[in-house]
């Protein structure tokens, strides 16, 4: 039976291929005429990173040594036609190497499935107050949200997926910084960030810098997407991950002290993304 059914079958998909869509490929042709369902993009992630250094050291580092990013955006973009103009570096279709040994809602070596946007400016930086951090100029901001819009638009990059270096890579890595404007990005429709006001029902009347246990903010913070360990026990590498979160999301205070306000961050956070995982201990990311 089965041969009989498969002639008339190749004999259809051959009909087809006569009027098909065809690549030329040198040695041979392909037909695209037939798409599968079942398949998805590669790119499930949106990685922020800065450079800590200028243009000219940032666009040699990024295309001639082992470090690479799909784009760049430098201090001060240049305008065409009125937009602003970003390096394109890699292919989105290609891997670029900006986000080494990573982590974030379960995928590991998030180079293979994230684009990376690493933006020029100097990091950690020496101010007539102390140690700071260098500001994003406002027409960098301006790139950075057209640039990351249009990314998370064309591949649907939901809001928790839409992450820092030092999110992915907390142990390792503190950028994009304190100063990046993640809620500029927010408000413009990219990445995640809490209602005010479920912070403050979540709060429930504590001050914000009351102590909190531990091991639930841990838990909390790894079902949000953290690679943080759930024990209770605040050492140095949880404290890391607790600063990573707070310079995301609470950046006026990065210490790694779990407070009162982080843990109602996170929480409101979970309400508003993860609602299916806020409330039930055992449950995947």
């Amino acid at each position: 039976m089965r041969s009989f059914l498969a002639a008339p079958l190749a004999f259809a998909l051959l009909l087809a291929g006569c009027a098909g869509n065809f690549v030329d490929r040198g040695a041979y042709f392909a037909d695209t005429t037939h798409r599968a369902v079942s398949a998805d993009s590669r790119i499930r992630f949106l990685v922020m990173h800065y450079t800590a250094d200028d243009d000219t050291r940032s666009l040699e580092v990024l295309t001639k040594e082992d470090v690479s990013a799909h784009y760049l955006v430098p201090e001060h973009p240049p305008l065409r036609d009125g937009r602003p103009v970003v390096w394109q570096l890699v292919p989105e279709s290609q891997r670029a190497w900006h986000a080494g040994d990573s982590f974030w809602q379960g995928t590991t070596e998030l180079n293979a499935a994230s684009i990376g946007i690493e933006i020029v400016n100097a990091g950690p930086v020496a101010t007539p107050q102390g140690p700071g951090w260098q500001p994003y100029s406002p027409d960098q901001v301006d790139a950075i949200i057209r640039l990351a819009k249009d990314i998370v638009a064309r591949y649907r990059i939901p809001p928790t997926r839409v992450v820092g270096h030092s999110d992915i890579a907390p142990q390792r890595k503190t950028d994009p910084g304190p100063l990046f404007p993640w809620k500029a990005l927010y408000d413009a429709g990219v990445g995640a960030w809490p209602d005010a006001a479920t912070v403050t029902a979540e709060l429930a009347g504590r001050a914000p810098d009351a102590p909190v246990d531990v091991r639930e903010l841990q838990t909390k913070l790894a079902r949000y997407g953290y690679d943080v360990a759930t024990d209770g026990v605040l050492d140095d590498r949880t404290r890391r991950v607790f600063s990573a979160f707070q310079m995301h999301f609470r950046p006026r205070d990065d210490s790694g002290v779990p407070d009162a306000e982080t843990d109602a961050i996170a929480q409101a956070l979970l309400d508003k993304y993860l609602p299916e995982v806020a409330h039930e201990p055992d449950a995947p990311l």
